[in-house]
């Protein structure tokens, strides 16, 4: 009987491991020049596999040779309910990818010589300002803007996504009351709202509203007739419905339009790559000088040392852990994009003129919006230019042997964009808590620590690319950091929180909270809960569009109606203050007001 089962077990493991297989078409030993044939037939092979996987609904890829659009596809349904398939001609909202457009038009006015990238916002928007707490600071700039570097918060939250979005223009009134996360030039945080007030920057020095503008001054030169910035996702017959999990969900319009309020295809897109192969040049319209571009792409953030070996240039990313990660082929510049149900990615080799672009309408399209762009983009690569990823290392081979002291020096807690994570010591390894997950790390011949699952806290289950992760701790700028390393490159995950005393006004704070101001936004943050763990306090909270996990972020009180965000980079470095509304105390954050629920007897841990 147990050979009957081990025979049957291994039968029904090998039908799986066959069926994962199945028809993926065979990669030739030698790729025929300039012949993307067999690209084309891998990738949608392999687009089919990950859609179908992760619950994608529709998807639209194209793939540029210089000035050729060399393959362009849809994937399954811009409209589901009516059967409306997705074509190269589906019109998405593109995301982020729009920052590329709005650093695009105000390089366009560095060369009209309207705008100095290196002086001060303020210079542009009068009535700019933000609290700071670093009064040895320099100023936001145009440049630190679009390198992800002016130390603004990374949303204003309140009114950001909703059915009725005020105008833009009216943050700048809302920020005097805001401070800022960083000093300018400090650390790589993103911001969205930086790039909405450049926008609100161009509108002033060009004379026309923002949707205007970039109509006139870059997507009608490049030839994007069917593109434009707007609060909400397309309407006409071309526009993709969004998607969560297979269900048609509300796409919220964006009040942030200069930071993701881009409608496109990925054919017109295509013409924007064009323009970046061209120097600039799209048709008989220099769109920008090759010297401007050159400067787009040419990483601004070397002499910034917790960017540790991370780089971007002006909008464009220039590496990352992982993704989008191409070899011997010389730069390679990206952006992806999320709305609230629609992700995009765009990559492009400026060096062998080849650019890809991956646009779905599904919530769940992330991880493959990434992976088809970056396959895509190295078998193109092999085609054109024949030059062929290197397989992939390993991790040092065998293990390596921490001290006890070593292992301990690592214990606490640390602030991460996954929020909270505790590490804790077992044995000869640790133990690290992720958003309700517990991962081990594990010491590695290279002197770096490794990322290791175990099912029901036994068998090993692979983490994919994640395996290949080594793990250290360092000390920069005088902050205690995590960093992640992956073939060389080098990103900052988390930085070390350190328990300080808890002011009697804030261990009164403890319990649960709901918005009162939520008013017609989407539902961004709901099942709020400040506690204390540990001499830490926390606020614990769900996003119910982006994760089904709760997440957690540790505050440190620097006053008694006033505290920061632990941490270094996205949504980090942030206050929290409280504030009296009708008499009632309530904590204010990023526009939005919290109201302590009835009865709540405190969260202490």
């Amino acid at each position: 009987m147990r050979t009957m089962l081990k025979t049957g077990a291994t039968i029904i493991l090998l039908l799986f491991v066959l069926a994962g297989c199945a028809g993926m078409p065979p990669k030739p030993e030698t790729m025929a020049r300039n012949d993307y044939s067999y690209t084309r037939e891998y990738i949608s092979w392999l687009v089919r596999k990950e859609m179908k996987r992760n619950d994608v609904t529709g998807l639209s890829v194209a793939l540029v040779d210089d000035q050729r659009v060399v393959w362009a596809e849809g994937f399954g349904f811009a409209d589901l309910a009516n059967q409306r398939s997705a074509t190269p001609e589906t019109i998405y909202r593109v995301g982020s990818i729009s920052k590329l457009f709005t650093a695009t038009a105000a390089m366009q006015l560095v060369e009209q010589g309207k705008l100095d990238i290196d002086l001060p916002l303020q210079r542009y928007l009068p009535d700019f300002s933000a609290s700071s707490r670093f009064p040895e600071a320099g100023p936001v700039t145009p440049r630190s803007i679009m390198t992800h570097h002016s130390g603004l918060p990374s949303d204003y939250l309140k009114g950001m996504w909703t059915r009725q979005p005020q105008p833009y223009e009216g943050l700048v009134e809302l920020l005097g009351d805001e401070y800022v996360a960083n000093p300018p030039e400090y650390v790589f945080s993103y911001s969205n709202l930086g790039v909405t007030l450049l926008g609100h920057a161009l509108e002033k020095l060009s004379g026309r509203d923002f949707c205007a503008n970039m109509k006139e001054s870059v997507l009608l030169p490049l030839g994007m007739t069917r593109s434009r910035f707007a609060p909400g996702p397309d309407t006409s017959p071309l526009g993709a419905r969004a998607y969560r999990k297979g269900e048609e969900a509300e796409e919220f319009p964006l009040r942030d339009l200069p930071a993701g309020g881009l409608n496109s295809n990925v054919l017109e897109l295509s013409r924007f790559m064009q323009m970046v192969f061209a120097g600039g040049r799209a048709g008989e319209r220099q769109i920008l000088k090759p010297e401007t571009l050159a400067e787009m792409l040419r990483p601004q953030n070397t002499a910034v040392p917790l960017d540790l070996n991370f780089r971007i240039g002006l909008a464009w990313m220039l590496s990352g852990l992982g993704g989008i990660d191409i070899r011997n082929a010389g730069p390679v510049a990206h952006h992806g994009g999320a709305t609230l149900n629609h992700r995009s990615q765009l990559a492009v080799l400026p060096e062998q003129k080849l650019g890809v672009v991956v646009l779905s309408n599904s919530a769940t399209a992330g991880p493959v919006v990434n992976k088809v762009a970056t396959e895509l983009l190295k078998l193109a690569l092999e085609v054109k230019s024949g030059i062929k990823q290197p397989e992939k290392t390993e991790p040092a081979a065998g293990e390596g042997s921490f001290s006890m002291e070593e292992l301990q020096a690592y214990e606490g807690n640390y602030a991460t964009m996954a929020g909270v994570v505790g590490i804790t010591r077992k044995s000869d390894y640790l133990t690290a808590g992720i958003m309700g997950n517990s991962l081990r790390l594990v010491p590695r011949a290279d002197g770096l620590l490794g990322l290791q699952y175990r099912l029901l806290g036994i068998i090993p289950i692979s983490l994919g690319e994640l395996d290949r992760i080594g793990i250290s701790r360092t000390r920069v700028n005088g902050r205690e950091i995590v960093k992640a390393n992956m073939n060389g490159q080098e990103l900052l995950v988390g930085e070390r929180i350190n328990p300080a005393p808890i002011p009697v006004e804030w261990q009164s704070r403890l319990g649960e909270y709901e918005i009162v101001n939520a008013g017609d936004d989407a539902v961004m943050v709901d099942g709020i809960r400040v506690r204390l763990e540990r001499g830490v306090l926390m606020v614990e909270y769900s996003m119910p569009l982006f994760a089904d996990q709760r997440m957690t972020v540790a505050i440190v009180p620097v006053s008694a109606s006033e505290a920061v965000i632990s941490g270094l980079g996205r949504g980090m470095g942030e206050t929290i203050r409280i504030v009296e509304v009708g008499g009632e105390e309530m904590i204010r954050y990023s526009g939005y007001l919290l109201k302590k629920r009835k009865g709540q007897p405190g969260g202490a841990d």
